[in-house]
C-alpha cells in the first residue's frame, strides 16, 4: 500500500481519534453494517478503559447510541488479550443496562443493548470471522418461541425475548481471508488490513478515508503509532512462537509417556511451559506483570519468579 493511501488501524483510531464528535460517522458506519439499521451516536461513555497513555492495560471503547426504536447500543472494541473475556462482555452489558435506568423507574425504561467486540486476538475455536448471538426462549417440547404481551404508550404489543435481551457480535479479525465485496466485508478488511477502497460506498468508510490517513498525523503522533504497531507485531510473534513451542513440548511428552494419561499430562505440561515461555518473552520486552497475567493465565507470583535471562531467544 502506498504511503499516501495508508490508513490508521481502527483499534488505535478508536482510542485516539474517533472520540471526537466530528468523527462519530466512522463508528456509526460500522454499527450500521452489523445491525442493518442506521444509528446515531450520542456520546462516548467514560469507563475504566478510556485511557490514553502508552501503558494502557485495556483497549475498550464504550459508545452510547440510539437507533430508530430508541434502543441503547453499547459498542466495545477490545484489542488486549484478557482471561474470562466472555464473562467480561456479560458484565459490561449488565453494567450498561443498570447505568441507564434510574432508581424508581419502571422496567419499561430498560433499553436493549448491542455488544460488539472487535478482537485482534484469538478467542476459542471457530471457522468464521463474525459470530452473532441473541437470547430466544424456545419451548422444550413444542419448539415454539415464547411471545410476551407488553403495554407501550397504552397500546398492547407482542414482544419476543430477542427484542429485549442483549445481542452480541464477536468479530474475529484474524479469521477474515476474503476479497471484500459487501459493505460488511469491506469493513472487516479495513479492521484487519487497513484497506479502504477508493470508491467504497460502505457506511463510515468514506469518512475513514478522509480522517484516518497516516500522513495526516503529526510527527509525534506517527512516532507513537509506529511504536504501537511494532509492539503488536512483537507480541503476536512472541505469542505465536510460544504457543507452537508449548504444543510441541506437550506432544513430545505425550509420545514419551506412550499412554492416554501420559499424553494428557504431556499436553498440560506443554501448555504450562508455553505460558511460561510467553511470559518470559513479554517480560523481556517490558510488558507489565498484570498484562502478562491476563495474556498467559500465570499468577503474579509465578511471573515474578521468572528469570528472563534463562530464556533461549
Amino acid at each position: 500500500m502506498e504511503d499516501d493511501n495508508r490508513y490508521i488501524r481502527f483499534d488505535w483510531a478508536a482510542k485516539r481519534m474517533l472520540r471526537d464528535k466530528a468523527n462519530f460517522g466512522v463508528f456509526e458506519g460500522l454499527i450500521t453494517v452489523l445491525i442493518n439499521e442506521p444509528v446515531h451516536i450520542i456520546e462516548i461513555l467514560e469507563s475504566e478503559s478510556n485511557q490514553n497513555d502508552r501503558d494502557d492495560k485495556f483497549n475498550r471503547v464504550d459508545i452510547k447510541a440510539r437507533n430508530s426504536n430508541d434502543e441503547i447500543i453499547l459498542v466495545e472494541i477490545q484489542q488486549a488479550r484478557e482471561l474470562y473475556y466472555l464473562e467480561r462482555v456479560l458484565y459490561g452489558v449488565a453494567k450498561t443496562i443498570t447505568e441507564h435506568i434510574s432508581l424508581g423507574d419502571k422496567y419499561d425504561k430498560v433499553k436493549k443493548v448491542y455488544s460488539i467486540s472487535i478482537l485482534y486476538f484469538d478467542l476459542g475455536q471457530g471457522a468464521d470471522y463474525l459470530y452473532h448471538g441473541q437470547t430466544s426462549l424456545i419451548g422444550v417440547h413444542t419448539g415454539d418461541k415464547l411471545k410476551i404481551n407488553a403495554r407501550d404508550k397504552g397500546i398492547i404489543k407482542i414482544k419476543t425475548p430477542e427484542q429485549i435481551f442483549p445481542e452480541y457480535f464477536i468479530i474475529r479479525v484474524n479469521e477474515f481471508n476474503k476479497v471484500a465485496k459487501t459493505p460488511l466485508e469491506e469493513w472487516i478488511d479495513y479492521l484487519k488490513n487497513g484497506h479502504i477502497k477508493d470508491d467504497t460506498t460502505a457506511p463510515g468508510l468514506q469518512e475513514a478515508r478522509q480522517k484516518l490517513q497516516y500522513l495526516k498525523m503529526n510527527k509525534a503522533e506517527r512516532k507513537a503509532y509506529d511504536r504501537h504497531i511494532d509492539n503488536i507485531m512483537v507480541q503476536n510473534d512472541v505469542l505465536d512462537t510460544a504457543k507452537m513451542e508449548g504444543l510441541e513440548e506437550g506432544r513430545a511428552e505425550g509420545r514419551k509417556e506412550g499412554r492416554a494419561e501420559g499424553r494428557e499430562e504431556g499436553r498440560a505440561e506443554g501448555r504450562k511451559e508455553g505460558e511460561k515461555s510467553v511470559a518470559q518473552k513479554l517480560k523481556a520486552i517490558g510488558m507489565d506483570a498484570e498484562s502478562i497475567a491476563k495474556v498467559t493465565g500465570l499468577t503474579l507470583d509465578e511471573i515474578a519468579n521468572l528469570n528472563t535471562d534463562q530464556h533461549d531467544n
